[in-house]
């Protein structure tokens, strides 16, 4: 076994729902780790992030920042794919492990360590699973040693394809589904994914081999669904109907579910593909990897999201892996809707803090406050809180405080305030501000809009509303940065 733990380790996709969790795992085993991040921002709050090296760069470019990061590094995982987020989502895959290959290389990386797609390559695979096939070779092309280990649907909370399933079991009593719900697949658990990332590390002999990994069960779709409806002792009913096509599927997930239909619609896709471990090379290299059945890795998911225990979701790297210069993101993540702004504020974080924790009350809501006004009447008629209880202290707020018909959650004085709302909703909602330093007397000041639906009616009401609402937190955000930078003016 080659578990000399004094080995520095590149991980890629740090961000990313696998390499989030495989991270602690090596640092657990004692190694030493360095993380490529394209934005470092994305792994504050990770209980691990002081433990880590991090380093910043482009997978896309290839220039002194990545050859930087693979100097001295003895192996490599890469993790790092584009989800199809993009439609030139292939060409971009390839670049980035061409260049990733090219730097290994000059390294003199020892091994380079792959999560990709299972399928049969002879056969007519989808567009995304050709991809992940392609990226490996794209890595093998300057001849560093790859270990390609091959999954199929991962099995945890917060992953794409459970979170799928998951919404659309949960929501749907009966589903009218396509032909794809007979496709048969081995699913896999998160944890043994990880088993295997870290085994083939440590065993020699899975150095330059294409390993296909799977868990304990061969499955169709429709039993997936049927097995977590059991985990969950809802009663369900499967209609299938052959004429529903991939497109059509994509939609209605994305009305179903967090998952957006740009993300989903490759992904279904790959569901015609029958996708099961076709040798037995896994259980040879790593017999020590104990697999999970589906219904077991199910429960531990479900286990993690009834504590608040999810490590991390499909979408936690999607921001970073979008081309720049939004100004606004719109995503789904653990179930949630979450739209988020942000504002660069010629002030210090303290005065963009003071900004916001103000709002609310008699001061108003700085944009469109008649808008706020209406709202809070429609709750009362509703038999909510409506707008009439105002704030306790005009200018401070503690955990707790009623603000209108929200409630603080949450405050950190000088950075943080978050909201939850009590007027009445068909889901969850918070409103959250995050004063964040930006050098030299700038702040970054962070909106996000947080919305967990209820139901199908959960999700119309946010579309709906959708329009109003952007154009009320667009105002929002832009008036606490100009009373923020204000404050700062008068103050200077």
């Amino acid at each position: 076994m080659n578990n000399d733990t004094s080995r520095l380790l590149l991980v890629t996709g740090a961000t990313g729902y696998v390499g989030g969790r495989l991270v602690p795992r090596l640092l657990a085993a004692g190694y030493r780790v360095r993380c490529l991040v394209r934005n470092p921002d994305a792994l504050e709050g990770r209980s691990w992030a002081g433990r880590v090296e991090i380093t910043t760069a482009d997978m896309l470019v290839f220039d002194e920042a990545l050859e930087g990061a693979f100097s001295g590094v003895d192996a490599v995982y890469y993790l790092v794919h584009s989800l199809a987020a993009v439609r030139d989502f292939g060409a971009r895959d390839q670049q980035a492990a061409s260049n990733a290959a090219r730097a290994a290389k000059q390294a003199g990386v020892e091994q380079m360590i792959y999560l990709g797609g299972l399928g049969d390559p002879e056969a007519a695979l989808s567009a995304h699973l050709r991809s992940r096939q392609h990226t490996a070779e794209a890595l093998r092309g300057t001849g560093v040693p790859v270990t390609e280990l091959r999954a199929a649907i991962i099995v945890g909370s917060g992953s794409v394809s459970f979170e799928m399933i998951r919404y659309l079991t949960e929501r749907l009593p009966v589903m009218v589904c396509p032909r794809w719900v007979y496709t048969k697949v081995q699913p896999i658990a998160i944890r043994n994914v990880l088993d295997y990332l870290v085994a083939a590390l440590e065993n020699p002999a899975a150095i330059g081999r294409t390993i296909e990994i799977g868990g304990s069960d061969v499955l169709t779709y429709e039993h997936m669904m049927l097995g977590y409806a059991r985990q969950r002792q809802l009663k369900r009913r499967l209609i299938a109907l052959p004429l529903l096509t991939p497109r059509l599927s994509s939609y209605w997930v994305h009305l179903v579910t967090p998952i957006p239909a740009d993300i989903a619609r490759p992904l279904i896709d790959g569901l015609c593909n029958e996708v099961v471990v076709r040798d037995d090379l896994a259980r040879q290299l790593f017999p020590d990897v104990q697999l999970l059945g589906y219904e077991s890795a199910v429960a531990l998911a479900l286990e993690k999201m009834s504590t608040h225990a999810v490590d991390t979701a499909w979408s936690d790297a999607l921001s970073s892996s979008q081309r720049s210069g939004a100004a606004v993101i719109l995503v789904n993540r653990d179930g949630l809707i979450l739209e988020m702004r942000s504002m660069d504020v010629d002030a210090e974080p303290r005065v963009v803090y003071e900004s916001f924790a103000r709002i609310g009350g008699d001061q108003g809501w700085l944009y469109m406050d008649w808008a706020w006004q209406i709202r809070g009447m429609v709750d009362r008629v509703l038999g909510g809180v409506g707008m009439r209880r105002g704030r306790r202290d005009p200018v401070r707020l503690r955990a707790g405080d009623s603000l209108d018909f929200w409630r603080v959650e949450k405050v950190e004085e000088g950075r943080l305030l978050r909201l939850r709302a009590e007027m009445k909703v068909p889901g969850r909602a918070w409103l959250e501000f995050v004063a964040r330093p930006a050098g030299a007397g700038r702040t970054k000041l962070l909106q996000t809009a947080y919305f967990d639906p209820r139901g199908l009616f959960g999700m119309l009401y946010w579309y709906v509303l959708y329009p109003v609402h952007a154009l009320i937190f667009s105002g929002l955000i832009s008036r606490l940065g100009e009373r923020a930078q204000k404050s700062a003016l008068e103050n200077a």
